[in-house]
């Protein structure tokens, strides 16, 4: 799977399209590091309008939570706990302006 960001997506976009039709390749566009959509063949995307990759989605989903199953509750919590006080302790990323 590629990943480009939405200005490389905008300037190659003939190329990613016949990357996706001809190549099967998926790409994942990306604003400031961030998924914001994908290209996939449109096989692909009628066949998840229909469902049949919403039942695989489902189990794998369903095998995510068996996953958790064997975790004691008070370990998620603490996982949990931990992250959303890493996000409030995070700073962000130093941003020069003079640039």
């Amino acid at each position: 799977m590629k990943r480009v960001s939405a200005a490389e997506a905008k300037a190659r976009l003939a190329a990613l399209v016949a990357e996706v039709a001809y190549g099967g390749e998926h790409v994942i566009i990306q604003r400031r590091g961030k998924p914001m959509a994908a290209l996939v063949r449109v096989e692909e995307l009628e066949q998840l309008q229909q469902g049949v990759g919403k039942r695989v989605a489902f189990r794998g989903f369903l095998t995510l939570l068996g996953a958790w199953r064997d975790i004691p509750d008070s370990e998620i919590d603490q996982w949990l706990t931990d992250v959303y006080t890493g996000r409030e302790q995070d700073t962000g990323r130093a941003v020069d302006l003079d640039v």
